[in-house]
């Protein structure tokens, strides 16, 4: 699906004025695939790369945005990769590195968030199903 033409879709939505100034960033910056995410000044980029909120609470953030379906897809993948990959540093022994796997989880979480929620209030697009 095509970004929207102009701000007056996204004025038009059912969300604070924060996620309004955030959708705004994210069209200027390209849409979902921010093509132009270069133009943008290094605030504004931080806006939209980073949901401290997602950071913290991961598949809950997901869940309250009604995006569960992506979440606990999400939670489910993170879940196996940790698994995997924290069986295979223990045995390398290195557990101390394995301990740290979450903040990756996390991290994912906070780095798609908000493109995720555009992709849902702007583009209608709620997930892979």
């Amino acid at each position: 699906m095509a970004a929207p033409t102009g701000s007056a879709d996204i004025d038009g939505l059912l969300v604070s004025d924060g996620w309004k100034r955030k959708f705004r960033l994210i069209q200027k910056a390209g849409g979902p695939k921010q093509t132009q995410f270069k133009s943008l000044t290094a605030g504004e980029r931080m806006k939209i790369s980073f949901n401290i909120l997602a950071f913290l609470f991961g598949p809950i953030y997901y869940i309250v945005k009604g995006m569960w379906k992506k979440g606990l897809a999400l939670f489910g993948a993170c879940f196996v990769v940790l698994v995997v990959l924290s069986v295979l540093l223990e045995l390398a022994g290195l557990g101390k590195v394995a301990n740290a796997l979450g903040y990756g989880a996390a991290a994912l979480f906070a780095v798609r968030a908000n493109i995720d929620y555009y992709k849902k209030m702007v583009l209608g697009d709620n997930g892979w199903w």
